[in-house]
């Protein structure tokens, strides 16, 4: 009796964190899966859901190669959308991370997998992280090394990356006036496009915070596409250009809880 009793538990406990049953969605829409860092996690540190180490960043991108996805970048989502296979699959990275280069590079070019990188234009010693919640301060996020413009130089050259914008500051946008948002979202595209003499199509709102003003800014700046924070897969086909949805790929995922998150988004129940 008791013993049935913990097997019903634990079949309760896992179908509430794994929530297999939930049904996948249509494998015609891309999977646009959402990074930060690809690097071993700190001990005692917040933001280790930022950070993936290698081995389960190469365990997922050898999932997704093994078993039929094959990856685009963001602009080329937009452009071929009424003509992309099943599963497609962008792995796109914000902010700038060193790591992006040292330890996710290697992987995406032994797999042949491309990846969408949003850049943080003035991002060096800047703790952005207090951008959101005050008691973020100090938490970490100004400490990880970040790109330099010839690192990003060398993505680029890889024929792998794609650079996108993520404001000049990492700016919390609902704290801006709008001639201060109308800076942070034009400006960086048009220095990430004289840096790196590149075309900059794609941009992700810090934070995932924005407003209709914010989605018409980046409209108007000449943007193809934005992509958001929220929790989702979409029909890029019809679903607003500037708001696209994301899956958030968690340093504490293993590759069950990965596997679910292409199949419906989320891992569990909530998550």
């Amino acid at each position: 009796m008791i013993a049935s009793f913990c097997i019903v538990l634990i079949i309760l406990y896992y179908s509430y964190r794994y929530a297999w049953w939930r049904k996948a969605i249509d494998y015609n829409y891309p999977r646009i899966l959402m990074y930060h860092m690809v690097r071993e996690p700190i001990t005692g540190k917040k933001f280790n859901s930022l950070r993936v180490s290698p081995a389960k960043f190469e365990k997922q991108i050898a999932y997704l190669a093994q078993n039929g996805w094959q990856s685009f970048t963001m602009s080329e989502v937009m452009k071929l959308k009424d003509k992309l296979p099943p599963k497609s699959v962008v792995v796109t990275f914000d902010d700038g991370y060193r790591d992006n280069l040292i330890n996710a590079l290697p992987i995406l070019q032994k797999y042949n997998f491309k990846a969408t990188i949003y850049l943080v234009v003035d991002r060096h010693d800047r703790d952005w992280s207090g951008q959101r919640k005050a008691k973020n301060v100090g938490a970490g996020l100004k400490d990880e090394p970040k790109l330099s413009d010839d690192e990003v130089k060398e993505l680029i050259e890889s024929g792998l990356v794609e650079i996108g914008a993520h404001t000049i500051t990492h700016a919390n946008l609902s704290r801006l006036t709008q001639e201060q948002k109308e800076y942070e979202i034009y400006q960086s595209k048009k220095e990430i496009e004289e840096k790196f003499a590149i075309e900059c199509e794609s941009f992700a709102y810090p934070f995932g915070i924005y407003d209709d003003m914010d989605r018409e800014i980046v409209e108007k700046s000449g943007y193809k596409s934005a992509v958001t924070t929220k929790v989702g897969i979409a029909d890029i086909k019809s679903c607003d250009a500037f708001e696209i949805p994301r899956i958030t790929v968690s340093g504490k995922d293993n590759l069950i809880a990965f596997k679910l998150k292409l199949k419906s988004a989320k891992r569990g129940v909530k998550k």
